[in-house]
């Protein structure tokens, strides 16, 4: 198997684990800097909006760097689904296939439904409840916790900081009561 194909295939946990835990030394080492993702959007807004809001009123140029490690994460992104993508097809646990098809998702060649996320179903009743709804309670949960999951789970947890240990435990139970107990309601929309 050449290097090509090696890299197409899905990496272990313990393999991809580790390699992420090490941007946490590797970021401190190299410029003192933490490693968050969403804390760039608030630069992009500092940097683009003009009126005098206090919470945009900073010199975001000191974080630029911020900037660029997102678009570097973009741009690795698209580059993997442009060139790296494995040609098999995605592999769902036969229990979940059940139970999604209950709810009416049948489509598991991707890693993401289209029978939930396509721009059709972005209009629909369920559609705006997960897209919009979703994505406000994420902002408004980052803004809340003071961080991302990232940034909790990976810098603050390394750190030892007793804030993004409360974060991450709040960020997990909030995943499984919406995975578990609210999520399917709203795939019956």
């Amino acid at each position: 198997m050449n290097f090509i194909e090696w890299i197409k295939q899905p990496w272990p946990w313990y393999v991809a684990g580790p390699l992420i835990g090490l941007t946490v030394p590797l970021f401190l080492l190299l410029g003192n800097k933490s490693f968050g993702i969403s804390s760039s959007l608030r630069h992009v807004c500092a940097a683009c909006l003009p009126a005098k809001i206090p919470f945009f009123s900073y010199d975001w140029k000191k974080e630029v760097w911020n900037l660029f490690f997102v678009a570097g994460v973009l741009l690795g992104g698209v580059a993997v689904a442009l060139f790296l993508s494995a040609p098999a097809p995605v592999v769902v646990d036969e229990r979940l296939a059940t139970e999604l098809q209950q709810y009416g998702i049948t489509n598991f060649e991707s890693l993401v439904p289209t029978d939930v996320f396509s721009w059709p179903q972005l209009f629909t009743a369920r559609g705006i409840v997960m897209m919009i709804g979703g994505g406000f309670l994420v902002g408004f949960g980052t803004r809340y916790a003071g961080g991302c999951t990232s940034g909790h789970a990976i810098m603050g947890l390394s750190n030892l900081q007793w804030p993004s240990l409360v974060a991450t435990i709040s960020f997990m139970a909030g995943g499984f009561i919406m995975a578990n107990l609210i999520l399917p309601y709203i795939l019956k929309l």
